[in-house]
């Protein structure tokens, strides 16, 4: 079971990558306090409340295409157009405790039920949030996008491009730069270049500002 045509990631290194991911996730947001939560993160117009409840909810939403893969029984990532945006808004509702164990709660129901998954069931095609039709072996990698990117749109310090794996983060700027339909990249080291690709703060010179991606 592989992952992208261009060969930079596999589905073992995307679930191992979503454990790694999670596991500093859950971590910074156990130091934060309430203060914590309601500061700024590296969004635009987004606070932590704002980025973790968006964490929390995508976990939710990929349980839906778990269930999907394991019985057949079509379940969209979200039941409607407004759900994405209404799990994000419920953030700033929610006090720092409440936050955090919604996250965590959903990181664990989602990675028991990737675990719960045989060989057969993780080749069934579901459909993401964009349209896409993939296979279940798709999700892990879906997921590791969310968990490793924005543990560094946290702000906190406590987790950079640079503490991310050199792997995940050769196969995030593949897959952003083939996005983007970037020719080259530029001169930097591997976590500049693929902050930079996501629209995130980074050192590299004389590089072109590009819009948040994810």
């Amino acid at each position: 079971m592989t992952g992208t045509a261009a060969g930079t990631r596999t589905f073992a290194d995307a679930r191992g990558w979503v454990r790694t991911g999670t596991a500093l996730l859950l971590d910074a947001a156990a130091g934060l306090d309430e203060a914590g939560f309601s500061a700024p993160s590296v969004l635009p117009d987004w606070t932590r409340k704002h980025l973790v409840a968006h964490v929390a909810a995508n976990a939710d939403a990929l349980c839906n295409l778990v269930h999907w893969a394991a019985t057949g029984e079509e379940t969209p990532m979200y039941g409607s157009a407004g759900e994405r945006a209404a799990g994000i808004a419920k953030g700033p509702t929610l006090s720092a405790d409440e936050l955090r164990s919604w996250l965590t709660n959903s990181a664990h129901r989602l990675a028991e039920g990737l675990d719960g998954l045989t060989d057969e069931q993780w080749q069934s095609k579901v459909v993401t949030a964009q349209g896409r039709t993939v296979p279940a072996t798709e999700l892990p990698w879906m997921r590791a996008r969310e968990v490793c990117v924005h543990v560094v749109d946290l702000g906190s310090g406590v987790v950079t491009f640079a503490d991310l794996p050199r792997g995940f983060l050769a196969a995030l700027a593949e897959e952003i730069r083939a996005k983007r339909g970037l020719a080259g990249l530029p001169d930097g080291p591997l976590p500049e270049v693929a902050a930079w690709l996501a629209g995130r703060p980074h050192s590299l010179a004389d590089a072109p500002e590009l819009g948040p991606w994810l």
